[in-house]
């Protein structure tokens, strides 16, 4: 059976680790801080292990550390990939590193799979962009949909659009919860609760995306469809126009993808 490794055990190495956890392929996990990689292998059923083993062993090797910190470990790596006989595939999620480099830093020709994940796999909802090199096969690809199946929904794109996309789908989370805590905010200056309004706006956004989803339709119209002539939603409407919120929320990913840019090029 093919094994799966993840060199780094941050925020989003863990959320997609949990994910291929649950896909039942054998799964091993290595740290710079060894604490937090028995931890979750402890949690994930996988086995602790160091990046040289996986680098030895695993067919798929997932790469889940800082973009900075991405080409000294792949150099050090860089012997082991030169004396394996078998087949492996490097899957990288450093923000801004393309490919090329990822091949550059490793040493060798070797199929590689850029990614872009956000958060949310780690519960079954995320959006997982991916861009194969010319050496990924389809036996390749089709590994990584399986082993990150459970992690939610995953999209082919030309790398050259990896980074504005992931400006959306990556770094989008954060504003959309920043919206909900503002909607939460608003709810207890009204007299509600805490907790109570925390709940109302966060399965509010759950729903309204649900329903986009499901019914196809363009969220404009949907917006339409909840202003009422003359009532209290339209007003509400105006007051994010009057905030310039649209526009902000354009400006934040168009400056989200200017600094992912900016780490590329510091690789």
């Amino acid at each position: 059976m093919k094994t799966v490794g993840f060199i780094g055990c941050g925020n989003m190495g863990s959320a997609l680790a949990a994910a291929a956890a649950k896909s039942g392929v054998p799964l091993l996990v290595s740290d710079t801080d060894s604490k937090k990689a028995a931890e979750l292998a402890d949690r994930l059923g996988a086995k602790e292990s160091t990046n040289t083993t996986i680098a030895e062993s695993c067919d798929l090797i997932f790469l889940a550390v800082k973009p900075q910190i991405l080409p000294g470990v792949l150099s050090d790596l860089a012997p082991v990939f030169a004396s394996r006989k078998s087949r492996f595939t490097l899957v990288s999620m450093a923000a801004g590193v393309k490919i090329a480099s990822i091949e550059d830093y490793s040493g060798g020709s070797y199929p590689v799979i850029r990614i872009m994940p956000n958060l949310p796999a780690a519960c079954g909802t995320g959006m997982i962009l991916y861009a194969p090199n010319t050496l990924a096969i389809e036996e390749d690809t089709e590994f990584l949909l399986k082993t990150l199946s459970p992690a939610g929904k995953l999209d082919l794109l030309p790398e050259k659009l990896i980074d504005a996309a992931s400006a959306i789908s990556g770094c989008g989370p954060a504003y959309v919860w920043m919206f909900a805590q503002a909607m939460a905010d608003a709810g207890v200056s009204l007299g509600l609760s805490r907790d109570k309004a925390l709940i109302y706006s966060l399965q509010t956004l759950l729903g309204s995306a649900q329903y986009a989803l499901s019914s196809g339709e363009h969220p404009e119209k949907l917006k339409d469809m909840v202003c009422s002539p003359a009532g209290s939603t339209i007003e509400g409407v105006k007051a994010l126009e009057r905030n310039a919120f649209r526009a902000a929320v354009i400006e934040a990913v168009e400056e989200a993808y200017i600094r992912t840019l900016e780490l590329g090029k510091k690789e």
